[in-house]
């Protein structure tokens, strides 16, 4: 089996159960790696691998320079999936091997254009099919001793740019190096810098907002965010939620 693995809570448990079950020689971890996978994200896909004795190789993926990718429409997951899904193939077929990926089942009942790429490319979703949840991924995680079992979820640097403001190597830097900012001062928990030309608008879990609202606290954290390159800052008083990309600048 190949696994597509970003070493995000699902496919790090994926990778492992299956490393379990089929054994070192028979299961390939590959990492692509490109501007809108985080370094942060890769650090710990790698650490999980050794903890665990993956063998995971890494390729590089072009999304970027694809312009349907790089229009960023709301279909954008599609290009990119297909980028990787692609380059996963001749790799699987050298090796005889099948395509699996960490889709859960909570991820059916979500928009998630990338899905349409896996099936046009006979990838096959394991914990879906079975219907493992998110929650109960995390559960068999942690009775594991995988460390990924509490990490937040870290989809790809572009989902920080608000559809059809076109995705560039530029924006993705500054938004990873604000997060990394972020998470050197101490935030904890679920983080996200949306791109909004010179604003940052930062969406922190409702216990980090008391928390980093504090006038000594929300000095540092705005002067992290404009070390990073933006020139304003704005927390969003609603909070993290998923598919915040989108919603209405409004500053607080």
């Amino acid at each position: 089996m190949l696994v597509g693995y970003s070493g995000g809570v699902d496919s790090a448990y994926l990778a492992c159960v299956a490393m379990e079950a089929l054994g070192p020689g028979r299961v390939l971890a590959v990492t692509g790696r490109s501007a809108s996978y985080p370094d942060a994200q890769w650090s710990t896909a790698r650490a999980v691998a050794e903890q665990f004795g993956i063998p995971v190789q890494i390729i590089d993926t072009d999304e970027i320079n694809d312009r349907r990718y790089a229009a960023n429409p709301t279909n954008r997951c599609y290009y990119c999936k297909t980028e990787l899904w692609q380059r996963l193939a001749p790799i699987a077929d050298e090796r005889g091997a099948i395509i699996i990926d960490g889709t859960n089942a909570d991820d059916l009942h979500e928009h998630r254009p990338g899905a349409a790429a896996g099936q046009e490319h006979g990838v096959v979703s394991p914990l879906a099919n079975i219907g493992l949840t998110k929650a109960e991924i995390r559960e068999r995680s942690r009775a594991r001793g995988i460390p990924t079992w509490n990490q937040p979820s870290a989809p790809c640097l572009a989902s920080r740019i608000p559809h059809g403001t076109p995705v560039t190597v530029g924006r993705l830097r500054a938004v990873e190096r604000a997060e990394s900012a972020l998470r050197a001062i101490g935030v904890l928990g679920n983080l996200r810098v949306r791109h909004h030309g010179d604003t940052a608008r930062v969406e922190l879990d409702r216990e980090e907002i008391e928390r980093w609202l504090t006038p000594a606290s929300r000095a540092m954290l705005e002067d992290a965010v404009r070390q990073a390159g933006y020139a304003s800052v704005v927390v969003d008083p609603a909070g993290y939620r998923t598919g915040g990309a989108n919603a209405a600048l409004s500053r607080a």
